[in-house]
This record gives structure tokens, C-alpha cells and sequence, in this order.
């Protein structure tokens, strides 16, 4: 009965996480590396000045800080 409530809830756990990664990789591969609304939010920054292009997502970025965050914090706490 110790080992059942030891190693369950590591297994859905692992579960979980393969799971997840076979959506992410389904996803990859459905839209081809590019999701349609990342990268194009409302506060990335885009300067275009004659030939010289500069951009940097930072909401992006926070947005994909912030979901990472969560997830590792609900999968890996203790």
C-alpha cells in the first residue's frame, strides 16, 4: 500500500507533462513554428528606420515568462 501512494501521483505527473509535450509538438508542427497571435501583441516594439528593422517582444515575453512560471510552479512544488 506504500509504494501505490508513492509512486501514483509521480506517475500522473509524468503523465501529464508527456501529454503536454505532445500537444506542444502538435502544435509545432500544425501551425509550422509559427503561433498566429505571439509576437504580434500590443506592446512588442517594432522601429522601422530606412534599412534598419528592430524589434523586441517584450509582452511576449512576459506572457511566455508568466505561463512557463505557472506551469513549473504547479508541476514541480513540493
Amino acid at each position: 500500500m506504500g509504494l501505490y501512494h508513492e509512486f501514483v501521483p509521480e506517475i500522473g505527473k509524468l503523465l501529464i507533462i508527456v501529454g503536454g509535450f505532445i500537444v506542444l509538438v502538435g502544435l509545432v508542427l500544425f501551425f509550422g513554428l509559427r503561433v498566429p497571435f505571439l509576437g504580434r501583441l500590443p506592446g512588442d516594439i517594432s522601429v522601422d528606420r530606412g534599412n534598419v528593422h528592430f524589434y523586441f517582444p517584450i509582452v511576449t515575453c512576459l506572457l511566455l515568462s508568466l505561463v512557463l512560471t505557472l506551469l513549473l510552479n504547479l508541476f514541480f512544488r513540493r
